[in-house]
């Protein structure tokens, strides 16, 4: 059986790691093959169904994926469900009570009607299809990011990393935290910013411009490093990942080690807006109940 590789993220440390699933193509033929019951078919008894059909273990079936602030089941949530909103696109199947409802089996010579169904209708997006919309873009800005960013010189990730701690609060004024970050690498460390504008406290940074993954001894240095200027806090900042060693590491020690991957990178670049800009900006509005509630 054909299968693709996935990104998941466990729950506990936040690491993030890759576990293989079944190819979409291999979901989709499964889901067409199915034995639609006349009230039709739900996403999430499909995925119950292949998830024992696709002999998927037990890490498989707890692979997560966080969405909204939430852990939800990569299985169901990022594989099943995808299938199934591209066979409806794909006019393979059909939800007639509308989103959440069951899927049920288009037969061929329902297509043509389905579509002019459709048009006749012109249903606008839910609030829910807005915010996938947003989420998909959101995702694709980050990756861009990211690409945009390996592409530079060092210096250009440094300055980066200044402008980015700065935005979120770190190091005072842009011209104090330009003076305390880059000077090279001292043992292991990058540069030194303020923690807050009086600074009172500093922390040390690391910037790893890498492809491959961050491993233990790269932290256990930055981490003899800290002790060597007797810090107790630092930021270990990589445009790649970390191992599952790296966030074991961090927990065992004293000092409070922070560590930014390249995806949590390009998050805080678009939430503080560093290297992105805002194009156009909706409102989404809805009727107020209140204002046109009956008084006595």
């Amino acid at each position: 059986m054909e299968t693709v590789s996935k990104k998941a993220i466990d729950p506990e440390t936040g690491e993030k790691y890759q576990i293989d699933f079944p190819a979409p193509e291999v979901v989709r033929q499964a889901i067409l093959e199915l034995d639609f019951p006349l009230e039709g078919i739900k996403i999430k008894e499909t995925a119950e169904k292949f998830a024992e059909n696709f002999n998927l273990s037990e890490e498989q079936k707890n692979a997560k994926i966080k969405s909204k602030g939430q852990f939800l089941d990569l299985f169901y949530y990022d594989v099943v469900a995808a299938a199934f909103r591209y066979l409806l696109r794909k006019k393979k199947l059909h939800q007639p009570g509308g989103k959440r409802t069951p899927y049920f089996l288009v037969q061929e010579e329902e297509q043509e009607d389905i579509k002019e169904e459709e048009k006749q209708e012109e249903v606008a997006p839910t609030v829910e299809d807005i915010e996938d919309i947003y989420e998909k873009v959101h995702k694709e800005l980050a990756e861009e990011l990211l690409e945009e960013i390996k592409k530079k010189p060092p210096a250009f990730f440094e300055k980066l990393v200044i402008d980015l701690l700065v935005a979120m609060g770190y190091g005072g004024s842009h011209e104090d935290a330009g003076k305390a970050v880059g000077g090279g690498g001292d043992e292991g460390i990058d540069g030194i910013i303020n923690e807050d504008r009086l600074g009172l406290d500093v922390v040390y940074v690391q910037a790893k411009q890498w492809e491959g993954s961050v491993s233990r001894p790269e932290i256990q240095k930055f981490a003899g490093a800290l002790q060597g200027q007797r810090a107790r806090k630092g930021i270990f900042i990589t445009t790649s990942e970390f191992t599952k060693g790296c966030v074991e590491y961090v927990k065992s020690i004293d000092s409070k080690i922070i560590l930014i991957d390249g995806q949590q990178l390009a998050q805080f670049m678009i939430e503080h807006d560093v290297g992105v800009s805002t194009t156009k900006t909706y409102e989404i509005k809805r009727v107020d109940s209140d204002y046109f509630a009956e008084t006595e």
